[in-house]
């Protein structure tokens, strides 16, 4: 099973500093405009409280992340909460991109999207990846999805 680039994490905790200093930010506000008595201390407490828990999802959540190239599929295992494991037959493959946002550039990250046939969601994506790697997992899943329509071909 392969695990995402480390540097992921960054990005995720990022997320939750930023949410946390929003939620906090907000909480001030309140307490300053609020036509009721909110204790001064209150976004402290709340933005501390999402600092926290956003810190320690985003940790968990990069331990529970792991993808794997099978004989047949690609598969996907994630979730905290809700374990999710993902099966994507390479016959189902459609094709495959390789993204990179401006803050996955900046961290030296990227993502590989898979879009599969079937009902609209049915999309995967692989985030936290090196550049290269990117690359090279939609270079291999366009070599294994054209293998495998071959094999079902009519």
């Amino acid at each position: 099973m392969n695990r995402l680039h480390p540097r992921i994490r960054l990005l995720w905790v990022a997320r939750a500093v930023v949410v946390a200093l929003v939620v906090g930010g907000l909480t001030g506000a309140g307490v300053l405009f609020a036509p009721f008595s909110i204790p001064i201390y209150a976004p402290v407490v709340t933005g501390g409280f999402f600092l926290v828990t956003g810190v320690g999802f985003a940790l968990l959540r990069y331990r529970a992340w792991r993808y794997e190239l099978r004989d047949d599929s690609l598969y996907l295992q994630r979730g905290v909460f809700t374990k999710v494991n993902t099966v994507v037959p390479f016959v189902r493959i459609q094709h495959v991109d390789s993204a990179r946002g401006p803050i996955e550039r900046l961290a030296g990250l990227a993502s590989t999207i898979v879009y599969t046939a079937g009902s609209r969601g049915a999309d995967v994506s692989i985030p936290g990846l090196t550049p290269d790697g990117a690359e090279d997992l939609q270079e291999r899943l366009k070599r294994l999805a054209i293998r495998a329509e071959g094999d079902d071909a009519v």
